[in-house]
């Protein structure tokens, strides 16, 4: 748990630092926080408050450089407690907007609407992590595994690196006769309900477990995603699920992995070739993402293993000055869509899936934004 929260000094040596950098980098599009917007922002000072999904914590440190600089006096106070806590702080009003890996349950929707004054709690996905099949055997740099086998392996069917299923997907790589050391989350967490969620929709079944718990029968656990990717790099033969911040970050290998259409690498381009056709299951502003369908995707060079994590919102019933620092934020946010970003693991957004996102920012405190059922829906 880290509260993401700024002084007034810190905030100007980051943004100023990273307004150099903006600047120096402006032929090669290598940009950090910009002190300019692309949008037109109200300039309200004072703390924005905000508590949720720890997965969102390296992106919420930098946006609140980012917003401090395009909004000198305005500042971000983020929480990193989880997503249950997120949810739970924003419907009791405690927060402006909370963090979630996952969309409010059915039975928060009316609490949520009642703390927006009888309005919609939107549902906004922000910050996307993809998550790596990250692996360490000596020697091997590059590997190619199917959706299938890669359930196989963590259900403990396939053991060993040479075993035939692994070698008929890399041809021509020696891969050695090595033991497969599977390693786990060992808490709850939501990259391992993500992760089950997409094993059991891309295998049509056959992974056969869900949830925040990862199954213990097979391999070893460690806490957090720092945890999982430092032991599988000091463990020869290792493989686990994380994002891909933390294993590019632990020098880990990274799987491409064949969703049905070859093995495709994951980075910012496959990524959004998989968010450029997603659907949502709200309506209109509410853009929850039906992950049933982004997990099940097969289109050729798309990667869409991806955690969408949200910005959970009022659309109306803020204050004023509330709804000001809200949009602000998230204006700003949409402005850092950057290499600094991609760096610290996330995707950079681009093309309809941001649209949509601008639409619904801009649209939050409207006069007819409170009430999504009369809104067109977002998918169409």
């Amino acid at each position: 748990m880290k509260t993401v929260k700024y002084s007034a000094a810190l905030a100007a040596v980051a943004a100023g630092s990273l307004l150099l950098t903006s600047c120096s980098n402006s032929d090669n599009g290598d940009s950090g926080a910009d002190a300019t917007s692309s949008f037109d922002l109200s300039g309200t000072t004072g703390e924005l408050q905000g508590e949720g999904a720890s997965s969102q914590q390296k992106a919420m440190e930098q946006f609140g450089v980012a917003y401090q600089s395009a909004v000198p006096g305005a500042s971000l106070s983020y929480n990193a407690t989880g997503s249950g806590a997120g949810q739970k702080q924003f419907i009791a009003g405690q927060v402006d907007f909370g963090g979630s890996d996952s969309p409010l349950k059915d039975d928060q929707i009316a609490d949520a609407a009642k703390r927006c004054g009888g309005n919609d709690a939107w549902h906004l996905p922000l910050v996307v992590g993809p998550v790596a099949v990250a692996f360490h055997i000596d020697g091997i740099d590059e590997l190619n595994l199917s959706v299938d086998t890669v359930a196989k392996i963590f259900k403990g069917e396939i053991t060993n690196w040479n075993d035939p299923a692994i070698a008929a997907e890399n041809e021509g790589v020696d891969l050695p006769d090595l033991p497969v050391s599977v390693l786990y989350r060992a808490e709850e967490s939501g990259t391992s309900d993500n992760f089950q969620d997409f094993l059991k929709t891309a295998t049509d079944g056959y992974w056969d477990t869900e949830g925040k718990t990862f199954p213990t029968k097979v391999g070893s656990g460690a806490q957090g995603s720092s945890g999982v990717a430092d032991q599988v790099k000091a463990t020869n033969g290792a493989v686990t699920y994380v994002e891909s911040g933390y294993a590019d970050a632990a020098g880990l290998g990274i799987a491409a992995l064949d969703f049905g259409a070859g093995p495709v690498e994951l980075n910012t381009e496959s990524v959004n070739k998989a968010l450029a056709d997603v659907s949502f299951t709200g309506k209109g502003n509410d853009l929850i993402v039906d992950s049933d369908a982004l997990f099940a995707s097969k289109d050729a060079g798309a990667y869409p293993l991806a955690l969408t994590t949200y910005e959970i919102v009022c659309s109306d019933g803020y204050d004023e000055e509330t709804t000001s620092r809200v949009k602000d934020f998230l204006h700003t946010i949409l402005d850092n869509q950057n290499d600094a970003l991609e760096e610290s693991g996330y995707v950079p957004l681009s093309g309809t899936f941001r649209d949509k996102l601008v639409t619904a920012v801009d649209a939050i405190g409207g006069s007819d934004s409170g009430d999504a059922s009369d809104a067109a829906d977002a998918t169409e």
